[in-house]
């Protein structure tokens, strides 16, 4: 059957890390959310406050600062020529300034970035999209792409072809199993699939290394208190630790000073 295009209308927080608060289609809320209280007091050094909904991860996901420097600071708007304020906010970390600019467009939401720092500069950037999924929904990559299994949560990883991680259908995302996995697959495109519903991610950076990391924790994590998160993450990098970055996974800021990408994320359903 032929799938229907749904308007997709976002909401974010810039007092608090910029964090895309919703992505509402129709009736449907496609961000996961969970109640934390450490979200609203953040300041960056804290320890990850896991609220859900799409947090900005740079300059790194995993290790210091722990999912980044982005996600703690309030961002400010910015009324940069040609654009006006109107969606357009920066947050000033130590060693960049990172600027989105978000609109509705005919064929979704789009956001683009533009990070400014020293030529050379590595980094890592994650939209981590923690999404409202049943136990029946699918992750559709390309099939046969190159993946990294992180099973351990921590820097180490080994490699897979889409979906099949030893044995485990990472595409799959349910039924509950008591796991938590974490995967890098390169990709600039992904899509979720939930019954009659489907989001889509699309990631366009020139000159950068992309791909999309999934989050697949099915009551998992953490240890003392499981509870059922599923990220579907567009990544600039291949890796969730900028430490661990070899060469080519990590994005780099170009000798202008500046690098920029575009992500787009729509919404359809199928009658």
């Amino acid at each position: 059957m032929v799938s229907t295009p749904v308007p997709l209308v976002a909401a974010t927080d810039p007092a608090r890390g910029g964090r895309w608060t919703s992505l509402r289609a129709g009736d449907r809320e496609w961000l996961w959310h969970r109640a934390e209280p450490r979200r609203e007091r953040a300041v960056p050094g804290d320890a990850f406050a896991d609220a859900g909904g799409l947090e900005e991860c740079v300059p790194t996901v995993r290790g210091l600062p722990d999912h980044g420097d982005a996600w703690s600071r309030a961002w400010t708007p910015a009324a940069t020529e040609g654009q006006g304020g109107d969606g357009t906010y920066t947050v000033e970390c130590p060693d960049f300034r990172l600027t989105r600019t978000l609109r509705t467009a005919a064929d979704g939401v789009v956001a683009d970035y533009r990070l400014a720092a020293a030529p050379g500069y590595r980094f890592v950037w994650a939209a981590h999209a923690l999404l409202d999924v049943s136990p029946h929904g699918r992750i559709a990559l390309p099939e046969g792409a190159a993946g990294r299994l992180y099973a351990d949560g921590g820097a180490h990883w080994s490699p897979f072809g889409w979906p099949r991680a030893g044995g485990t259908a990472f595409d799959v995302l349910g039924p509950d199993d008591g796991t938590a996995l974490g995967a890098v697959v390169d990709s600039a495109h992904a899509a979720v699939h939930d019954g009659p519903d489907t989001l889509r991610f699309a990631l366009e950076a020139d000159g950068q290394p992309v791909s999309v990391a999934v989050w697949r924790n099915l009551r998992g994590f953490p240890e003392h208190a499981p509870y059922r998160s599923i990220g579907v993450e567009p990544m600039l990098g291949r890796v969730f630790d900028l430490a661990a970055a070899g060469e080519g996974d990590a994005a780099r800021v170009p000798s202008s000073g500046e690098a920029a990408w575009r992500l787009t994320v729509s919404a359809a359903t199928t009658p």
